[in-house]
């Protein structure tokens, strides 16, 4: 536990959990950027418990995840991410010090470390964006009015083939197998078929 305790560990601790933090916010729910942040500042909890800090600098630390989400959001990019990075790298410097009020975090690790973390979780939240973002390469909703054929016999369920690809299919009344088949809606993934015939 006294690795926790030097304050350059306990910063290098306190930074993972804010770009972890950050991630979560640009990309919530996959539990895995949460349960990281959550961990690490723990860790960086212990050190910051026992070891002499300014209020300040922990505030400012977390206030430069406002923007940080707003470069990766918002036009002006590249203004939010260098406040982003001021802003970790200023808390960083002067989160701990010591009994004459001088920083104990070493300045160029301040810097190299905020600024790589702050363009890591940049370039990752754009590309968590765009992937979100991006539509569907089958847009299932162009599915509707199109003919295909019956792979199965189609009552409760059945597979027919449409634009190419082999769907699950429902009809309200029985379809031969080998039939064509004419796609009047979707539940899901499900395709609501008709026989071309009726």
């Amino acid at each position: 536990m006294d690795l926790l305790l030097n304050p350059n560990i306990a910063y290098i601790l306190l930074v993972m959990a804010t770009f972890l933090a950050m991630l979560a916010l640009i990309a919530p729910g996959s539990l895995i950027a949460e349960t990281g942040a959550i961990l690490c500042a723990v860790l960086a909890g212990y050190g910051i418990y026992h070891l002499s800090f300014n209020w300040w600098a922990l505030v400012l630390l977390f206030l430069s995840i406002i923007p940080f989400v707003m470069s990766a959001r918002r036009p002006h990019r590249e203004v939010w991410l260098i406040l982003s990075i001021l802003g970790l790298i200023i808390g960083s410097v002067f989160m701990f010090h010591n009994s004459n009020g001088l920083p104990l975090v070493n300045p160029l690790l301040a810097f190299l470390t905020s600024t790589l973390l702050a363009l890591f979780a940049w370039i990752s939240a754009r590309k968590v964006l765009q992937i979100s973002q991006k539509k569907p390469i089958q847009d299932l909703s162009t599915l509707i009015d199109q003919h295909g054929w019956a792979k199965t016999p189609i009552e409760m369920e059945g597979s027919v083939q449409v634009a190419g690809e082999l769907w699950s299919a429902r009809s309200k009344n029985l379809i031969p197998r080998g039939s064509m088949v004419h796609v009047i809606g979707r539940e899901g993934f499900v395709l609501i078929v008709e026989n071309e015939s009726s």
